[in-house]
């Protein structure tokens, strides 16, 4: 059992819920990113979405493709972003989880991604252009290593594929709660809460709520219906403007929820 499914075990038991912030790795440089990493699990998050700055990020929305495009210029790679895991796991106890595309994973080697990611302490992937029926090439390495490939469905996925994806893997189920790419939204789709009641119906994993999620009332309001929350395109904003105290107050929301 890794760090995710023993936070998630925990969180069940207390009737919690989970906050997971997204930050891009290398925005603000890699000195910045471990600070922020620190920053994170000291407000009171669950674990941290760990974005790999690539140069096509297809399901990624204009604020987290500046902060990749930053972190591109301050030259950060994967092997760096790997390296600085490595160095924040002996202080960092909660799952940290990288979200990237199989081409960086391609131009390092799947077998070595493995090897080093494992090595860093990294607890699982979400690999947003990896279709169920392509998985087979990484999932079971990383299941070996005792890593998840965390798994995404949509407002379009028929019930058959949600089933047969929220079947897959011991992490979460992450529910893409807009249609289109990353990027905070005002409103949601007013049948959102069935969506979510209907994940949680078939998945025998928790389901986390992502994209578009950027205000405490969100935050709450998504957390009635699901597992938790992924707050992404919000966070890496409000880092860039260094406005920590509003990162701050969108983890108190979720305590309270907890709370409550």
């Amino acid at each position: 059992m890794n760090r995710l499914q023993k936070t998630f075990q925990e969180l069940r038991a207390n009737n919690e819920k989970a906050f997971v912030p997204y930050i891009m790795a290398g925005d603000g440089g890699i000195n910045g990113f471990k600070d922020r990493v620190i920053f994170l699990e000291k407000c009171g998050a669950t674990a941290i979405e760990i974005g790999i700055p690539f140069s096509d990020p297809v399901a990624d929305g204009p604020t987290i493709q500046d902060a990749g495009i930053r972190a591109l210029k301050e030259g950060v790679t994967l092997k760096d972003v790997l390296q600085a895991v490595a160095e924040l796991r002996p202080i960092v106890s909660i799952p940290l989880v990288l979200m990237t595309y199989m081409n960086p994973i391609y131009a390092y080697g799947i077998g070595s991604f493995i090897i080093e990611a494992k090595k860093a302490g990294v607890d699982g992937c979400i690999i947003p252009d990896l279709p169920i029926e392509e998985e087979e090439m990484i999932a079971p390495h990383l299941e070996d290593a005792g890593m998840e490939l965390i798994r995404l469905v949509t407002l379009t996925s028929p019930i058959e594929r949600i089933e047969a994806i929220s079947k897959r893997g011991n992490g979460f189920l992450y529910a893409v709660t807009v249609t289109g790419i990353t990027g905070a939204r005002t409103t949601f789709n007013e049948s959102i809460g069935d969506y979510l009641n209907r994940l949680k119906e078939v998945s025998p994993i928790p389901v986390l709520a992502g994209f578009g999620i950027s205000t405490p009332e969100q935050v709450v309001e998504m957390s009635q219906f699901c597992d938790g929350v992924v707050v992404g395109s919000k966070i890496v904003e409000l880092f860039h403007e260094n406005k920590h105290d509003e990162i701050a107050k969108l983890v108190q929301a979720f305590k309270e929820v907890n709370v409550g």
